[in-house]
């Protein structure tokens, strides 16, 4: 749908009539990194200072939450209708409603019928039309993110949106106003969806009473790692942008936000669309999927109840691994796991698991911890390591195999968007290499423990008697 059009230089006007308060602070275009908050003079706030310098104030009502959708919803009947028929699922899906009617109301193609503008209405059309994050690269840009944990987690992120999309087409053919905008004229395609969910990722903030939310102007702080304000929300509601304790600002410096200390790489090219140079938090997410050869494979997958993911992460020059669900992975009936369905009174049924003749159905991601003492303890803790010791060299290989362009999809790729996919790969590729070296190593002292020997040998001495067995029965 068309963008409206709200100059910068309307936003002082604006932030006054909305009880928006900005002290010693402006927005400004700073290059390369769309608008951003700048100090109007030098600011200071010493380490023994009592009171904090607040730098800017957001009324609780300007405030998009979970509360202020539904405080919409109230004043509004077309919307209330929306969100009665697609939303209330989650309150990143009700914020996106909400976003759509503002794109709706603040659009030169509206010709009214859905109720009154908000300041919303107004202050959407300031918000950008092209969100770096990379479910709006091109086809030819999402190439370059081939062999990253990100390839398949935009895929997926993707997939989803063009699925609520058509959800919310199917859910609106009911309501005359967004039956039309949405299946008859098309003013809105899935691409305007693909748009409000990168500004809510980019710019949604969890607020300890209002819960995540979207606050305007406050949004507009960009990030450092070396943050010299943050935000906090009073006990009225109002949330407020203060000056960090030793923090020295020179006029004209920019004021900053921390967006998220322990944010990887991936996650913070997936949400904000860059890459912090000096993030210190280096890992890695791979998705985990159980063995095709496993009968247990989808009664696992079922029970364990949430998506499996692989957690690889350098935490002080040390690398480390995590996942649950290997251990899952890597059991059978044989070694004491066990499911059985249960059938309720009213004829419900329930799946459920046993670990050596003990329910665990409630938890599934404590496995780790009940393997501790087992005599093949070190037998499963080398099946773990081999199975994530394969994912770590199939992921490495599929990044070294793509470190060229993609000749294959057509289309121009921006220099930006090279820039931060090979900083990715660079990254990830690192950290798969250092922890394919740890993996190593932890294979080797496994496959020298007593344990590990004993029961290879006794699988080789079993194997020998099966072989002898069928060449008996070949002979017959």
């Amino acid at each position: 749908m068309q963008r409206g059009h709200f100059p910068l230089s309307a936003l002082p006007i604006w932030c006054i009539l909305n009880d928006i308060s900005f002290v010693d602070v402006e927005v400004a275009d700073i290059n390369g990194r769309g608008l951003g908050l700048i100090a109007e003079r030098d600011l200071i706030n010493e380490e023994d200072n009592v009171e904090i310098p607040t730098l800017l104030t957001v009324p609780q009502d300007l405030v998009l939450s979970a509360e202020g959708v539904e405080e919409y919803a109230r004043e509004n009947k077309y919307f209330r209708q929306l969100l009665h028929a697609a939303g209330r699922q989650s309150v990143r899906g009700d914020i996106l409603l909400f976003l759509l009617a503002q794109l709706v109301l603040s659009s030169p193609d509206y010709t009214g019928g859905q109720g009154a503008t908000t300041p919303w209405s107004q202050y959407f059309n300031l918000l950008p039309a092209q969100v770096p994050v990379p479910t709006m690269w091109s086809e030819a840009e999402r190439s370059y993110l081939r062999g990253t944990s990100l390839e398949s987690a935009v895929t997926a992120k993707l997939s989803q949106l063009a699925k609520e999309f058509s959800d919310l087409r199917t859910k609106t053919e009911d309501i005359p106003y967004w039956y039309q905008l949405l299946s008859i004229d098309e003013l809105i395609t899935d691409r305007d969806w693909v748009l409000l969910d990168a500004l809510y990722r980019s710019r949604s903030l969890g607020l300890p009473r209002s819960g995540d939310s979207m606050v305007p102007c406050l949004d507009l702080a960009n990030h450092s790692s070396d943050a010299n304000a943050y935000f906090e929300e009073d006990s009225k509601r109002e949330v407020a942008l203060l000056l960090r304790k030793g923090s020295k600002i020179s006029r004209g410096d920019e004021i900053t936000i921390n967006y998220g200390q322990d944010k990887s790489a991936a996650e913070m090219l997936f949400s904000y669309g860059f890459i912090d140079t000096q993030v210190t938090a280096k890992k890695l997410i791979l998705p985990l999927e159980p063995m095709d050869d496993d009968p247990l494979g989808k009664a696992k997958l079922h029970v364990f109840g949430s998506t499996p993911i692989l957690e690889i992460k350098d935490d002080e020059g040390v690398i480390q691994w995590s996942g649950p669900f290997v251990y899952l992975m890597c059991l059978n009936e044989e070694d004491g796991l066990d499911f059985k369905v249960l059938q309720e009174t009213n004829g419900s049924r329930h799946l459920k698991m046993h670990w050596q003749g003990v329910d665990i159905t409630g938890t599934p991601q404590t496995v780790q911890e009940l393997i501790k003492g087992h005599d093949l303890q070190q037998v499963f803790q080398l099946r773990v390591v081999t199975i994530i010791s394969d994912m770590v060299d199939q992921q490495l290989e599929k990044i070294n195999s793509t470190n060229h362009p993609i000749d294959s999809i057509p289309g121009p790729v921006r220099a930006e968007v090279l820039h931060v996919a090979s900083r990715l790969r660079l990254v990830e590729s690192d950290l798969l290499e250092r922890a394919r070296h740890v993996l190593d190593d932890q294979k080797t002292k496994l496959f020298s423990d007593a344990s590990v020997l004993a029961y290879l040998k006794s699988m080789e001495s079993t194997q020998g008697e099966e072989d002898v067995v069928n060449e008996d029965e070949d002979f017959c």
